[in-house]
């Protein structure tokens, strides 16, 4: 299931887009010359990685639960999981066979563009922060594990398409808009104490990367403001990016075991 899953992958649309969207971005980004700007005292390879990343966060989670939500429950509505399970192949090995290639699938592009980058700076005589860019590695496949799961659980308890997609549009529309802005403004016209209002901001997988991201390159969190106090002491920089790294795995795993759950307990015609 993980070689079919794989090669099916391959001939889709939906991979050639996300693959040209991902490279592309990092290409565009090295032909404007961003390595060769100084923002904040980012510059070279440090700057161009700081403004992929950002943009990567924006693109690849909203891309990963669109496509994954739709994907079960529409080989349902195709037809295409009855035929499958008619041949001797095990839930298990379909459900997971399935995960783990769609997560190769998406980390590929992403991992293509850092080793661009990494050549381009090589090539620019830029110094190469190895360090950051393993562990800007990490973080992606980390928040790449989040989304896959939660669209893996969303596709097996929809029971529509259009159910599927709408539900997966609102959840990302709660974790940018409603978590980080509206939630958050309230809490703090409200006095609650800084603690709890870090805390829940924290625990929105895209806020937990999108800080990962900013520590690497700014260990004080300046860009945070007060809120940077209460990280710092509450994990420190190296056991902020461990959070920031295990956390949306796990929730991400926990996700695809309960879609698992779900996608044995329920009817599959």
């Amino acid at each position: 299931m993980f070689r079919l899953e794989l090669a099916e992958s391959l001939r889709s649309r939906w991979f050639h887009f996300y693959s040209v969207v991902l490279i592309g971005l990092m290409l565009l980004l090295i032909l404007t010359g961003v390595s060769e700007s100084r923002v904040l005292g980012f510059t070279g390879l440090s700057r161009l990685l700081v403004t992929y990343i950002q943009i990567a966060m924006a693109v690849l989670p909203l891309f990963i639960i669109v496509v994954t939500a739709r994907s079960m429950v529409g080989d349902r509505e195709a037809g295409n999981l009855e035929y499958m399970l008619a041949f001797p192949v095990s839930l298990s090995a379909w459900f997971w066979g399935r995960f783990f290639a769609r997560l190769v699938l998406i980390l590929t592009p992403v991992i293509i563009a850092l080793a661009i980058a990494a050549a381009y700076g090589a090539v620019k005589g830029h110094e190469i922060p190895w360090n950051h860019v393993l562990l800007y590695a990490g973080l992606v496949a980390a928040l790449s594990t989040c989304f896959l799961g939660l669209g893996f659980l969303l596709s097996t308890i929809s029971r529509s398409t259009e159910v599927a997609l709408g539900a997966s549009m609102v959840i990302w529309l709660l974790l940018v808009a409603l978590l980080d802005l509206l939630l958050l403004s309230i809490m703090i016209r409200s006095q609650f104490p800084p603690e709890y209002v870090v805390g829940i901001a924290l625990a929105n997988p895209l806020q937990s990367f999108r800080t990962a991201s900013m520590i690497l390159f700014d260990p004080q969190l300046i860009l945070l403001g007060p809120a940077s106090y209460v990280i710092l002491d509450a994990f420190g920089v190296v056991g902020y990016v461990v959070w920031a790294m295990v956390y949306p795995t796990i929730l991400g795993l926990l996700f695809a075991a309960l879609g698992y759950w779900r996608f044995r307990k329920t009817d599959l015609v």
